[in-house]
């Protein structure tokens, strides 16, 4: 278990096998179909499948991914960020999604900015981009608290989305 960073209230760490249950809830929440994607991750094997191929792939090939956000106090798992590289974006791009309970307390902002930073620092990446809908508005105040600047908007997955960009 790689710890890649902390705040005061949080520890990023990268996910291993043994997160498959958080993994399945948080990716079955409401929010996160509707405003990511349904990934269909139902089950164990379902959810093993989504960690082997998605963020630890992704830590093998660039050495930097999605990582499991959990709370320094209890080790409550909260939500997921980190930085992943998707073919269909010139730059890696920053990912965030937190269980509904623990949105609107400034944790998806405290956990990207921190990321978003050592990930840039540790790995030399000069440009990071992220998408989000429209309609997402959250996700579009958060990232412009975190330092993103709004470029265009893209098609992506069949759906228009926002696309902002931080320059380090």
């Amino acid at each position: 278990m790689k710890v890649v960073c902390e705040t005061e209230r949080l520890v990023i760490r990268q996910f291993d096998l043994n997160d498959t249950d958080f993994v399945i809830r948080l990716l079955n929440e409401e929010s996160f179909i509707r405003y990511i994607a349904d990934k269909k991750v139902r089950t164990q094997e379902d959810a093993i499948n989504y960690l082997q191929h998605g963020p630890i792939a992704s830590y093998e090939k660039y050495g930097f991914g999605l990582n499991l956000v959990y709370l320094k106090s209890t080790g409550t798992p909260i939500g997921m960020c980190g930085v992943l590289k998707r073919d269909e974006l010139e730059y890696p791009d920053l990912g965030y999604a937190f269980l509904a309970e623990f949105v609107g307390k400034g944790y998806a902002s405290e956990a990207a900015e921190k990321t978003l930073n050592v990930t840039m620092d540790t790995c030399s990446l000069k440009t990071v981009f992220a998408v989000t809908l429209p309609d997402n508005l959250r996700s579009n105040a958060l990232l412009k608290n975190v330092g993103f600047s709004f470029k265009d908007t893209m098609e992506l997955y069949g759906a228009l989305n926002n696309r902002y960009e931080f320059h380090k």
